[in-house]
């Protein structure tokens, strides 16, 4: 047997597995030694633009989109660079927009511990609103036939600047980009046609892939209805240090990071394996049950058919409370039956995209959760409560004594996928 340490919360937390186990993480990448001086260079040289300072007038009202408290961009970095760039700019020309998509506001608090104080205290911030028709303006209509509304205060903005990370994503195959858009600042009934059931089930809405996805060609044609003017996106490694900078114009500059992240984040596996041990990268990650999909559905990716998954996320944020996810999934009693609901095409509801993803994954494998959820939670969003992950495997390996077993410390950062 062979200690692992895993992502779990804010702690980690560790399991023993057999030596057999196929540890699964991301390519090694040391964070870079200046974090601030690439950020500067890229910002001054950066993909397909002229620099930021010359782009951006002291008259502009700029706009700065960031992601929410659910996401690990660095934004108490990102920002405060940002606006030291531009000092030209009077702070009062500058809005912070929280791009929270369906997500909860974020608190003072959160905003605080996000930004920073000095940030906090001298420049406007809002969280982006999706329920709010007041809030929003429409933008146009894409070829899917989507009405494309985007925030109002965005959209008002002379010059605008979209922040985030790019790591793979299990819908639109890479996070960051045109997504601090779509959904980042969109309105409900775009988000809800941005995550339809048909573009969910589409077999390239997946992991790593960018073109033909359907989900990553909405998000691009949806915020390129208002494009940003420039893009600030970052790598980063399972510390939560940056390791690469991507900066300029929009689609450029996100093509670059996502080539970037395919090779040091994807894992080419040769065959598929019984149990797959997963997380959802720790704290703030996997901070609810909602966000813990991407750690099954990276774990899901070389799962055999009929094998269990083992994920341990803290969930310290519940399920979460706010959003359609928990009652969703009390709607039907069995993962087929609610697959079946949410393709009908009558059923739209916001949020049903996850619990479709979620329950694809359970038409493949047995899923378990370690977590600091009570077990009736998890009953009843259909997964599989353990009291101990090292007692769960050992359950497992009781019934197949032989099994093949991965494990994902770091989860979503590192997607495995069968060469």
């Amino acid at each position: 047997m062979k200690p692992v340490s895993l992502a779990y919360g804010k702690a980690g937390l560790e399991i023993m597995v057999p030596d057999r186990a196929v540890i699964i993480e991301p390519k090694s990448l040391a964070g870079l030694s200046n974090e601030k001086a690439a950020v500067q260079k890229a910002l001054r040289q950066p993909t397909a633009t002229a620099a930021l300072k010359d782009l951006v007038t002291p008259a502009d009202t700029v706009a700065i989109v960031i992601s929410d408290m659910t996401r690990p961009t660095p934004n108490h970095k990102l920002v405060p660079w940002l606006l030291e760039e531009l000092a030209h700019v009077p702070r009062t020309n500058f809005v912070i927009i929280n791009g929270l998509g369906s997500h909860r506001a974020n608190t003072q608090a959160e905003l605080l511990q996000m930004l920073g104080p000095e940030v906090v205290n001298t420049v406007r911030i809002i969280n982006h609103n999706a329920f709010a028709p007041e809030e929003l303006v429409l933008a146009g209509k894409n070829s899917y036939g989507s009405d494309v509304y985007l925030n109002k205060t965005y959209v008002n903005c002379t010059f605008k600047i979209v922040t985030g990370f790019i790591e793979p994503h299990f819908f639109a195959g890479f996070s960051g980009g045109p997504k601090g858009i779509c959904p980042g600042v969109a309105g409900i009934a775009t988000i809800q046609d941005f995550h339809n059931a048909r573009m969910i089930g589409s077999k390239h809405s997946t992991w790593g892939i960018i073109d033909g996805n359907p989900v990553q060609d909405a998000a691009t044609q949806n915020c390129l209805l208002t494009k940003p003017d420039f893009m600030l996106n970052v790598t980063l490694n399972g510390k939560k240090e940056i390791t690469g900078v991507f900066a300029g114009e929009l689609i450029a500059a996100h093509r670059a990071g996502c080539a970037f992240v395919k090779q040091h984040a994807m894992y080419p596996v040769d065959h598929p394996f019984d149990i797959v041990i997963t997380t959802n990268s720790g704290y703030p990650l996997d901070q609810n049950l909602y966000q813990t999909v991407k750690g099954l559905s990276a774990a899901a990716q070389v799962v055999k058919q009929g094998g269990a998954i083992l994920s341990c996320s803290e969930c310290s944020d519940g399920v979460p409370d706010h959003g359609n996810f928990a009652r969703i999934l009390k709607m039907r009693p069995t993962p087929p039956e609610l697959l079946a609901m949410i393709n009908n095409p009558e059923f739209r509801v916001f949020d049903q995209w996850q619990v479709q993803a979620q329950a694809m994954i359970q038409s493949k494998a047995d899923c378990y959760l370690y977590s600091s959820l009570d077990p009736q939670t998890v009953h009843d969003a259909k997964l599989i409560p353990v009291t101990s992950p090292g007692d769960a495997l050992t359950a497992l390996l009781q019934k197949k004594p032989a099994a093949s077993i991965a494990v994902l410390p770091l989860g979503p950062l590192t997607i495995p996928y069968l060469s």
